[in-house]
């Protein structure tokens, strides 16, 4: 059978199981609606929080930006995964055990102010937003190739999917959808990258065979550093980005991971407090599955690419490149006209330039595998996008309906009007969020990087210090949080919109590009908040007695007196 032939059967196979069980866990109350009600299983809840943390990003640009950056791309492993160790060591818990539905519902009651809870509303539709707008493109790159329809239709068929058992199940729906999700993304990315560890090393497990020879006796990484000094692009294995920018990219990443509402929220759907710490640690297992297999994929494509393409005659050139140059995501031109693909790192004389976004999911027909692996990646692709967008709306339609409308604007509405207007708000937001990927700002995984950025400087410290400082009160949370995200959003804004051209290291602050800039906007918030906290009064009785609360046991008063 065809690939699109494969591809109709399994994605659509999958998209009936994902619309079947939102249809079978319909949320019936607003605690389904937010938080599946609060029963979730801990390693049913590890598997979602992996599907709704590994987005479109994940699956399919991170091994994409390593197979173009080598070595800098470490940067998006270590921040991501130290992140997720991060919030799940300091954050999840606490979290959990204050009991709220949503992050702008933790700001609000910690720090005691409506005000609070408007700001953070706010930065979680900024953040939101930011983060869909690269699910959505990566929906559209993976219908635009296997459905063979253009991008933005690709992106319209998603939005439509997501729709459905985002805004029919809410986190109910969602978390039983992620499970099916995960499952199908994590099948999807190992089994190619088995199947091409065996072929070019000789060795099944891929995060071995990164580390393996090839059938001529080379070590891969020798290889691949070899064909890049060729073309003249920069060693594979070593790193050309400035230690400060990796540093801040890094900590941006790690900070906005622990800081992104749409995972925080996961741990508010276990029983216990011991069920976010156990389904923490489900989480980062699943996670690790990916992320450690993630390089090697990325090696294994990238020298099987330069391989297939490098001084190959135009008319000589493998199928897989026709295939992509149709989707517009590969463009080539014969420079020079000597009839082969000069594929060199110098810009002008290049002759083939493919987008980063489609290097996972080209992986097995580079390597001329199956059929049926390449549909199976696709439908891993769309499930990784859909399942943090679906993650995402919920965040989006719940800071909307529940921070916005009952706690700020009709605290009287009944449990049945805000149900309803949850569903109304994720359907506008479905609508944007369409938007934003037929027209986005960056590919896939730089996209995300910004969003990850805007809740290191918006949302993490107005955390981490709500829970380990209860002298952080109400002023300096808001003027921290206004003041990291104004000041990041802005550096990301000036340098990718306003005046794309000056984006060059020269021009950045101490070095610092827009997708590390976060952690500068971080220390701001930090600073702003630490100091105006100090220079106001402090918060009252019962918030510090509640800040208490959330980090000492109980009863560990009792023991430490005995």
């Amino acid at each position: 059978m065809s690939v699109q032939t494969w591809t109709f059967i399994l994605v659509g196979l999958s998209f009936a199981i994902y619309i079947g069980i939102a249809i079978w866990s319909r949320a019936g109350s607003t605690k389904e609606f937010y938080v599946a009600g609060g029963g979730v299983h801990p390693v049913a809840n590890g598997m979602a929080t992996a599907a709704d943390w590994m987005s479109a990003a994940s699956f399919i640009s991170m091994a994409g930006l390593i197979s173009f950056m080598g070595y800098d791309g470490a940067v998006y492993l270590m921040g991501w995964t130290g992140g997720y160790v991060l919030l799940a060591l300091l954050l999840a818990p606490y979290l959990r055990k204050f009991g709220k539905f949503t992050v702008p519902d933790f700001i609000g009651e910690r720090y005691y102010s409506q005000t609070a809870r408007i700001v953070a509303v706010i930065c979680a539709l900024f953040v939101s937003f930011t983060y869909i707008a690269g699910q959505m493109r990566g929906v559209g790159i993976v219908f635009s190739r296997f459905l063979e329809v253009p991008i933005n239709l690709g992106v319209l068929i998603g939005m439509a999917i997501v729709f459905v058992y985002a805004v029919l199940g809410g986190m109910k729906g969602i978390t039983y959808t992620q499970v099916a999700q995960y499952c199908v993304l994590i099948f999807a990315f190992l089994v190619p990258a088995i199947f091409i560890s065996l072929q070019m090393t000789g060795n099944p497990i891929p995060q071995l065979g990164f580390g393996s020879t090839l059938s001529d006796g080379t070590y891969l990484l020798d290889k691949l550093d070899g064909l890049n000094q060729e073309l003249g692009f920069s060693l594979y294995t070593e790193g050309s980005k400035p230690m400060i920018d990796v540093f801040c990219i890094t900590a941006a990443l790690m900070a906005g991971t622990a800081g992104l509402p749409h995972v925080i929220v996961r741990f508010f759907t276990v029983p216990r407090v011991k069920d976010a710490r156990s389904s923490a640690g489900w989480a980062l297992l699943f996670i690790a599955l990916l992320y450690t297999t993630a390089p090697a994929v990325a090696a294994f494509a990238r020298t099987n690419m330069i391989q297939s393409v490098a001084g190959v005659n135009y008319d000589k050139l493998p199928p897989w490149v026709k295939n992509w140059s149709d989707t517009g995501l590969i463009k080539m031109e014969d420079k020079n006209g000597d009839g082969a693909v000069q594929y060199v790192a110098d810009k002008e004389a290049n002759e083939f330039t493919p987008d980063r976004d489609i290097m996972v999911l080209a992986n097995p027909e580079i390597a001329n595998l199956p059929n049926w692996v390449i549909a199976l990646v696709a439908a891993g692709g769309l499930a990784a996008a859909l399942s943090t967008a679906a993650g995402l709306l919920l965040v989006i339609s719940s800071a909307i309906s529940h921070d916005l409308l009952k706690n700020a604007i009709n605290p009287n509405i009944s449990e049945r009007g805000e149900l309803l207007a949850a569903r109304i708000a994720a359907g506008v937001a479905v609508v944007l969020a369409g938007l934003l990927g037929i027209y986005p700002p960056g590919f896939v995984a730089q996209v995300v990087a910004f969003a990850f950025g805007l809740a290191a400087s918006s949302f993490f410290p107005a955390i981490i210090l709500g829970v380990f400082d209860k002298r952080t009160n109400m002023q300096g949370a808001i003027s921290g949080m206004i003041a990291g995200i104004v000041f990041t959003g802005g550096y990301i804004i000036y340098f990718k919109f306003i005046n794309p051209a000056a984006s060059v290291p020269a021009n950045w602050l101490f070095g610092i590009s827009p997708e590390g800039i976060g952690t500068i906007g971080m220390v701001i918030n930090m600073l702003f908040t630490v100091v105006i906290s100090r220079m106001t009064p402090e918060p009252p009785e019962r918030i510090q007695h509640l800040v208490e609360d959330i980090r000492i046991p109980r009863g560990a008063g009792n023991a430490q007196a005995h």
